[in-house]
């Protein structure tokens, strides 16, 4: 039988960031759980920041994922918004590297290739795939669909030889 690991995906965003989080055993996946992390936008930035690390330690704390996956960013017209959210991205990421977990990150078109099929897809496209592949699957809105998804995606491209020799010799 086949080690069963437990994998967050994030989705970060700096008003919400998605999260799912399923268990991959094999090619096999069972959804565990999903949300949203929100922050006041009424807040200043550092205390939004605050705001989704907390979220996000509490859910790691909650659901004790072994591996995360997080959503690369991607670069807008608006200078401002992209730093904003870079800094988001970098709460994401460092929340479940400092709970010692490795940390993948993902092109959003990587995501929807392995959830749907093909780099571009929308929301409606994200959200039926997920139910398909975790049929048990429950998710507030688009940004805790898209945890899933990343999620999923990580937990396809871990069964990669790669990744496997990538994991032996780190």
């Amino acid at each position: 039988m086949r080690e069963t690991i437990r994998i967050i995906g994030i989705d970060p965003g700096l008003r919400r960031t998605g999260w799912g989080l399923v268990e991959a055993q094999g090619n096999s996946l069972r959804f565990v759980a999903s949300g949203t992390v929100t922050s006041d936008d009424k807040a200043d930035l550092a205390s939004r920041l605050c705001q989704l690390h907390d979220g996000l330690c509490a859910v790691l704390e909650t659901h004790a994922p072994e591996e995360a996956a997080v959503e690369a960013t991607f670069v807008n017209k608006d200078a401002t918004a992209t730093l904003k959210l870079g800094q988001a991205r970098g709460i994401a990421m460092l929340v479940p590297a400092r709970a010692g977990l490795p940390v993948s990150e993902y092109a959003p078109n990587a995501v929807k290739k392995a959830v749907i099929g093909v780099g571009h897809g929308d929301k409606r496209q994200i959200h039926m795939m997920v139910k398909v592949l975790l049929p048990k699957a429950t998710f507030s809105g688009d940004d805790a669909a898209d945890g899933l998804a990343i999620a999923i995606c990580h937990a396809h491209h871990r069964q990669s030889i790669g990744y496997r020799l990538a994991a032996l010799a780190g």
